[in-house]
Formats: C-alpha cells, sequence, structure tokens
C-alpha cells in the first residue's frame, strides 16, 4: 500500500473521533476494571478501539495489533511486514486521574520501523502526525513543523521523566550527563513528542513499556530528526545504562514489551 498524505489524514481523523469517543467518557464518571496484569482499563479504551478498528479497516486492509487485542498470536504476526500498531489509550492512569495528560496512539510499522505515526491527546486538542514528509504539531492555533534539538554547550540538559512511574535507575543514568540536568514530568506517549518538538533533549525509560507504548511517537521522534535506542546495563552491577545506538525496532519477537530505551535528538 501506498504511505500517502491522503493516508496519514484518514488516520489523525480516526484518532480524532476515537478521542471524541473518550471524552465522552472523560467528562462523567466512567468504570475501572482489572486487565489480567492489574493495570487499569477503562470503559474509554474499548470504547476508543472499536473507533479505531472500524477506521482503519474502511480505507486499509492491513492486520492491527492493538492493545485491547493483544492475543494474536506470534506465529500470526512473525509473518507480518506491514501492520498497524494502536494505543487506543495510553496514559489509563493519567485518564483516571484526569490531569488530560493521555494520548490516542496509531502507527504504521513496516518491517519493524514505525513509518507514520499519529499522537493525539483530546483534552489538549493536540496532534502530532508524521510520515516519510516530516513531522508536524497540531493545535488551535494551526499547523507547525516540528524538529528535535541538540543540547548546545553549558545548555541545561532537559530530561523528561514519567509523572506515573520513577526507576531508581534514572539518578544514576543522569549521575553520567555532563553539566546541569532539569526534569520534566509527563504522561503517556506525550514524553516522546516533547523530544519531537525540541522541548526537551533526553527520554531514558528505564521502566517496562509495550511496543504500542512507544510506536505511533517514535514515529514522530524518526520524522522530527531524533531516534529511539536501545540501552544496555553497563559491564558490572554497579554502571548505570548506556545508550547501544541500535533503533528500537517492533514485531521482532515473541514478547511485545520493549527493552529499556532512550529518545534523543
Amino acid at each position: 500500500m501506498t504511505f500517502s498524505s491522503e493516508l496519514l489524514e484518514q488516520v489523525a481523523q480516526t484518532a480524532k473521533q476515537a478521542g471524541q469517543a473518550i471524552m465522552e467518557i472523560y467528562n462523567k464518571d466512567f468504570s475501572v476494571y482489572e486487565k489480567s496484569d492489574s493495570s487499569p482499563l477503562t470503559d474509554a479504551d474499548l470504547a476508543a478501539h472499536e473507533v479505531i478498528v472500524a477506521g482503519l479497516k474502511s480505507y486499509s486492509d492491513l492486520p492491527i495489533l492493538s492493545e485491547e487485542s493483544a492475543d494474536i498470536t506470534w506465529e500470526e504476526r512473525q509473518n507480518w511486514q506491514q501492520f498497524w500498531l494502536v494505543d487506543p489509550l495510553d496514559g489509563t492512569k493519567e485518564f483516571i486521574k484526569k490531569n488530560g495528560e493521555f494520548t490516542v496512539n496509531i502507527a504504521l510499522i513496516d518491517k519493524g520501523q514505525p513509518v507514520m505515526g499519529v499522537v493525539y491527546a483530546p483534552v489538549l486538542d493536540t496532534l502530532y502526525i508524521a510520515s516519510a514528509e516530516g513531522a508536524y504539531k497540531v493545535t488551535s492555533e494551526g499547523k507547525q513543523a516540528i524538529k528535535a534539538v541538540v543540547r548546545s554547550d553549558n545548555e541545561v540538559c532537559k530530561v523528561v521523566g514519567s509523572r506515573s512511574h520513577q526507576s531508581p535507575d534514572i539518578a544514576a543514568f543522569l549521575a553520567n550527563i555532563p553539566g546541569e540536568t532539569e526534569m520534566l514530568s509527563m504522561g503517556s506517549s506525550l514524553k516522546l513528542c516533547l523530544v519531537a518538538e525540541g522541548q526537551a533533549h533526553l527520554y531514558p525509560r528505564l521502566g517496562p513499556t509495550s511496543e504500542w507504548d512507544t510506536a505511533a511517537a517514535h514515529a514522530i521522534v524518526r520524522a522530527a530528526g531524533g531516534k529511539v535506542t536501545i540501552l544496555n546495563k553497563g559491564s558490572d552491577a554497579e554502571s548505570s545504562y548506556v545508550d547501544s545506538g541500535e533503533p528500537l525496532l517492533y514485531n521482532q519477537k515473541e514478547s511485545i514489551l520493549n527493552p529499556y530505551f532512550l529518545v534523543s535528538a
């Protein structure tokens, strides 16, 4: 299939429609269930999932892997060269806290690489879109191209952290960054988008994530000139994690869990 600007626009509209379904539930009382991994699952996850799957199927024949349909076997998906990777609602904890920092995420994966991505934050009414043509942020003020920014000499290094999760390994990682650092807290896949739009320099993730958590925003980072690379533990028990330089890839193994990674310019 052709990865056209028309396709990107269709995916963006699907993400917005999923956002509308989420907001209908966000603005009233909602039920919270328990998934098998004990993370919260709301009616909004399922509503957004249904909207996205219906939307994608209306203009694409590619298979879909969503957090809410994660029971597809490795035997089936290991043969997928191209597919949609979806997180209908990333940042469920942020949703439950009602702080607005949650997103709808749709990525197109081609041979392990995220080549198209849409991240939509419905409360903020902010849309990030990316394809081979570039990365853009769309708000009520219009559409603007975004670019990841390399830290300059003597500049404070702005490092994105999670609002809901904080790993003890982060302190050791930060200790190896020369100069002063400043932590920026953010929920969901918006953390990667902060690096993509030049608001932060680094996002080290030293905690568990799944492939659908990162794919769409990873596409934004790539198109904005940044990168997402795998972090490996140093050679001894006392050492911090180090950047392997190897890109984070998708659907390359049976487990959908990501290794630790670093988002940078």
